[in-house]
């Protein structure tokens, strides 16, 4: 396993060799997520860890999340996670029902997804699970069914998400063939709402279009990343932004550790324009309940651009797809799945 311990010597060396990006902040989140973090052992999770609190002022109460699949979740390792720095687990259970995870080709059956959450649910307080809706055959009843069992659970936080078809993959290829129908908007539509109506009479607040959490428990990585804050991706492929520029990691593994090994950083910047920082903000404020300041707009792109803003969003007002509220520009119940599309057109041209 030489790879394994180079590449974790690597992230621990990035990390190092970026400090000095973060010297006016504080690491209030950390993730491992990305490809499969539950992979690293609790002393190697600890290293990485140690490396962060070495090299950065870090926060009093860090949420420290662990990305994992049912599969790599057994019991003994559960218990082992409760014993580390790891506070928070994210855990992709996409459905309790066999046919869906199939269909999905995911390496975990329904037994592993449950088992999986009643340990974890014994010794951790703070867990997000994942929930695909809009899949093929699966009918409104069934979906309910799996926002209950999920319910049942008693976690505090739910990121839903609907199925897209990537190309290449064998659903793609079963869907082309007749095989298996394509996925129906119209249902996911449905699905979407049925699901914001369970989980708000359950407690949750609907923080961000894909993001359920009851109060004190919406993720703070994700909120960082929806209202605009600065974040450091670490190792191959981890995309990172600091309000101005996004760079992102060479993805192949062997040049990646080539590179930070001879103490050169494999990463890929782009500097953002004023017009690129602002539709940034439209779209991921339109996504939050926080929704899109108009002060902010003014401070930090001039009145031209608000002006813009207010001009842009008239139509989607009439058609109460958007409405204002203390300054801020939200999306209204019938506008949140059409999110994505009203924000870009409300976006700058240059």
């Amino acid at each position: 396993m030489k790879k394994k311990g180079d590449l974790i010597s690597a992230l621990a060396k990035e990390l190092e060799l970026r400090k000095d990006e973060f010297k006016n902040s504080s690491v209030e989140t950390i993730y491992f997520g990305g490809g499969t973090p539950s992979l690293l052992s609790n002393d190697e999770l600890q290293f990485i860890i140690d490396s962060v609190y070495k090299n950065y002022k870090v926060s009093d109460n860090p949420e420290i999340t662990l990305e994992a699949n049912p599969d790599d979740l057994s019991k003994e390792r559960i218990i082992a996670l409760s014993k580390s720095p790891i506070n928070r687990l994210s855990i992709g259970i996409q459905s309790f029902f066999e046919s869906d995870l199939k269909l999905m080709n995911r390496a975990h059956n329904a037994n592993e997804a449950k088992s999986c959450l009643e340990e974890a649910t014994k010794h951790f307080d703070n867990i997000s699970l994942d929930l695909i809706y809009g899949i093929p055959g699966a009918s409104n009843a069934q979906w309910l069914a799996n926002i209950e069992m999920a319910l049942s659970f008693g976690v505090p936080h739910i990121s839903s998400y609907a199925l897209t078809v990537e190309p290449k993959t064998a659903l793609a290829s079963f869907i082309k063939k007749g095989i298996i129908d394509n996925v129906d908007d119209e249902q996911a539509h449905e699905q979407f709402h049925l699901l914001k109506a369970k989980l708000e009479s359950s407690g949750f607040v609907h923080y961000e279009l894909s993001n359920f959490g009851k109060e004190g428990f919406f993720s703070k990585n994700n909120s960082a990343y929806w209202q605009g804050k600065s974040y450091l991706g670490i190792g191959p492929s981890a995309h990172s932004f600091n309000g101005k520029q996004r760079g992102w990691n060479v993805s192949n593994n062997s040049k990646y550790i080539k590179a930070i090994q001879q103490n050169e950083l494999p990463i890929e910047i782009e500097t953002l324009t004023q017009t690129d920082q602002y539709n940034e903000y439209v779209m991921t404020g339109l996504r939050t309940i926080w929704g899109v300041s108009f002060n902010k707009v003014e401070s930090d792109f001039g009145i031209l651009f608000k002006d813009y803003l207010i001009e842009q969003s008239e139509i989607f007002i009439n058609q109460q797809l958007l409405y204002i509220d203390d300054g801020h520009l939200r999306v209204t119940k019938k506008g949140q799945f059409l999110c994505d599309g009203i924000a870009s057109e409300l976006f700058k041209i240059n």
